[in-house]
């Protein structure tokens, strides 16, 4: 089965980089945490969360352990300017994908990427692929280098 297109361009983005991970489609969808880890732990979900540096109006992508929930002042602090949550529009204009499915890599507007330091001692993770029903795998490590993104402590003590 052929997969859509925004799972397509995914898959391209990888093979154009050498990765060996292929995207894999669920018919029960992946759009939250716990329905994405299927053969794996919650903690090995790479969930993409997309805010918004008001003051540049950048995009800013978290890739975040599927366990952790974000501590926003860090990331501001690391970035150097405030964070604001994304709507829904922010998310599709500047990514070109929907939240849910929203993946690593393969944005319309290159974002500020942070990645959770946690993701860095798990063996494997999965990633959104472009759409709420697909991901694809990789290691840590591949999640650096995929994205240019920046190493950082993110989880909130709360």
């Amino acid at each position: 089965m052929a997969l859509p297109q925004a799972a397509r361009r995914i898959q391209d983005a990888l093979d154009a980089r050498n990765h060996p991970g292929r995207v894999r489609e669920f018919p029960a969808g992946t759009r939250t945490v716990a329905d994405a880890a299927i053969g794996c732990t919650v903690a090995q979900i790479a969930k993409s969360l997309v805010f918004r540096a008001p003051q540049s109006d950048r995009p800013v992508l978290v890739i975040a352990s599927g366990v952790n929930r974000v501590d926003e002042r860090r990331v501001a602090a690391a970035l150097g300017e405030p964070l604001a949550r994304a709507d829904a529009e922010f998310v599709r204009h500047r990514t070109g994908f929907a939240i849910g499915g929203v993946p690593p890599l393969g944005h319309a507007t290159p974002p500020v990427v942070f990645i959770d330091r946690d993701l860095l001692a798990l063996g494997e993770i999965w990633a959104a692929a472009g759409t709420p029903n697909a991901v694809f795998p990789l290691k840590p490590g591949d999640l650096e280098r995929l994205t240019g993104g920046t190493i950082l402590d993110i989880k909130s003590p709360d």
